[in-house]
């Protein structure tokens, strides 16, 4: 159907210390994972803040997580949660999409990470996973839990910045990364257990049309989004070991490999000219870079 794409090889970024991967079987997040799943980490939810500083969470021990330009981690904070994706919001706020506890929030500088929405009104979240800032500050974030074929009732939800929070989809099989298209009219949204990336167009505060975007196949589906200055989409295929750019058409461009393991979960455009891309590989706790020829589109953190 469309010609083969580009295969770049992704090299080793940054990797996680032996003495940080302290997670054990009987933590509480590894007792809630299917067999072969439990591990003593699990590396999500990159971003860049406007220092270079990479940011990210170990979900299995409910660490926030520094990376500097050389690679070096370091432990901002450890709390009781299961941080599962990170965004920064463009004060310096960070947002984090905690499995177990809803939406936190952590100052720079702070030893605390503080609820900041635990429910949609008086419901509590199934368990969310990713987050995404428009440029006028609404929070759109997924509410993932256990969804999946199964049960097709995973949601996408909406925070605008005073305060209403909207329930856009509730029908999802199982909702993870998402990000907007150049123009914010519409999401591009994961639906991981469906191997497949929806397109939700946004109209009137309303998700309408709903479509598939992408159809994947092999793995597990796809995990974390990212967007670049041509409208393309980037897409961590989680269970594949693999990165993959698409066209703003939908086209395959580049399929990047991380060598050393197959759980290619999020990414985050960086670097100099915002040009490379890191892939968090959970399985070996290893960051990947690969340099693309197309920057990546600027995070709310940026703007």
């Amino acid at each position: 159907m469309f010609a083969a794409p580009q295969v770049v090889t992704a090299e080793v970024f940054a990797r996680y210390p032996d003495e940080l991967r302290t997670g054990t079987h009987q933590s509480e997040w590894n007792q809630g994972q299917p067999a072969g799943l439990a591990s003593s980490h699990f590396l999500e939810g990159p971003s860049f803040d406007r220092d270079g500083i990479l940011w990210c969470v170990d979900v299995v021990n409910g660490r926030l997580l520094n990376v500097c330009p050389d690679g070096a981690f370091s432990v901002v904070v450890e709390y009781d949660g299961w941080p599962n994706g990170l965004k920064i919001r463009n004060d310096g706020l960070v947002f984090i999409a905690d499995y177990k506890n809803g939406i936190m929030v952590h100052e720079p500088g702070s030893t605390a990470v503080k609820p900041y929405l635990v429910r949609a009104g008086m419901e509590r979240f199934k368990a969310v996973n990713d987050l995404f800032f428009a440029s006028n500050g609404d929070l759109f974030f997924t509410d993932q839990g256990l969804t999946g074929l199964h049960d097709a009732t995973g949601r996408l939800f909406r925070l605008t910045p005073d305060g209403r929070i909207d329930c856009l989809l509730s029908n999802v099989p199982s909702p993870n990364g998402l990000v907007m298209d150049l123009q914010e009219s519409a999401l591009y949204l994961a639906a991981t257990r469906a191997n497949a990336v929806w397109r939700v167009p946004i109209v009137k505060g309303r998700a309408v049309k709903v479509g598939t975007f992408l159809q994947l196949s092999g793995g597990i589906g796809p995990d974390g989004l990212a967007l670049n200055v041509a409208g393309g989409l980037t897409v961590a295929h989680a269970g594949m070991g693999a990165a993959w750019v698409f066209s703003e058409r939908g086209e395959p461009l580049y399929r990047i490999n991380t060598p050393a393991g197959a759980m290619s979960t999020n990414i985050a455009y960086g670097g100099p000219q915002n040009k490379d891309l890191f892939i968090t590989e959970s399985a070996s706790g290893q960051i990947f870079r690969a340099s693309l020829a197309v920057a990546g589109e600027r995070t709310f953190s940026h703007r």
